[in-house]
C-alpha cells in the first residue's frame, strides 16, 4: 500500500506542476506558500485516504476473491454435472443398444415361429389333400366298381336275354327253386 501511496503524491505533483506554473504568472517560479499548500493537500490526501483506499482495495480483493471461490465452487458443481449427464448419455447409449439387441432378439424369434407355423401349417395342409386326394380316389373307385358289376350286370342280362330262350328260362327258375328248397332251411325243417 505505501508503494500505492506514493505514486499517488507523484502522480498529484506533476498533474499540478502545470498549474501552479500558470498560477504564478508564466515565469515558471511558484511561490512558497502554493508548494506548502499543496504539500499540506498532498498529505492530507495521503494520510485520510490511505485508511479508506486500503478498506477499499481490501473489501475489492475479498470480493473477489470471494467470487473466484464462487466461480470455483460453481466450475466444480458443473464439471459434476457434466460428468453426471455424460455417464447417464452412456448409460441411455447402453440401454438403447441392449433395447435393438432385445428387440432384434424377439424379432427373430417371431420370424422363427412364424416360419415354423407356416412349416406346420404346410404340412398339415398337405395331409389333409393327399387324405381327401385317397378318399376321392377310393370313393371313386369303389362307384367305378360300382358301375363296372352295374355295367357286366345289364351286358350279361343282354347277352344271356338274347341267348337263352323260354325253355331255359323256365327250366333255370325251375332249378333255383329247387335250390333254395333243398337249402339250409329245408334241412332245417327236416
Amino acid at each position: 500500500m505505501k508503494h500505492f501511496s506514493r505514486s499517488l503524491v507523484v502522480a498529484l505533483c506533476l498533474l499540478a506542476t502545470p498549474a501552479f506554473a500558470a498560477a504564478g504568472g508564466g515565469d515558471g517560479a511558484l511561490p512558497i506558500w502554493e508548494l506548502v499548500n499543496f504539500g499540506i493537500l498532498a498529505g492530507a490526501l495521503v494520510y485520510f485516504g490511505r485508511g479508506p483506499l486500503r478498506e477499499l482495495f481490501a473489501g475489492r480483493r475479498a470480493t473477489i476473491a470471494s467470487d473466484i471461490e464462487s466461480a470455483s465452487a460453481l466450475l466444480e458443481a458443473a464439471e459434476a454435472r457434466s460428468a453426471e449427464w455424460e455417464a447417464k448419455f452412456a448409460a441411455l447409449d447402453r440401454e438403447a443398444e441392449a433395447l435393438r439387441e432385445q428387440a432384434r432378439t424377439r424379432a427373430e424369434n417371431e420370424r422363427e415361429r412364424i416360419l415354423a407355423e407356416a412349416h406346420e401349417s404346410a404340412e398339415r395342409i398337405q395331409r389333409d389333400a393327399v387324405a381327401s386326394v385317397e378318399h376321392e380316389l377310393r370313393r371313386a373307385q369303389a362307384e367305378l366298381r360300382k358301375e363296372a358289376a352295374n355295367l357286366a350286370t345289364e351286358l350279361a342280362a343282354g347277352l344271356l336275354q338274347d341267348q337263352i330262350g323260354e325253355a331255359d328260362r323256365d327250366r333255370l327258375v325251375d332249378e333255383f327253386i329247387s335250390q333254395v328248397g333243398s337249402g339250409p332251411a329245408a334241412d332245417a325243417r327236416g
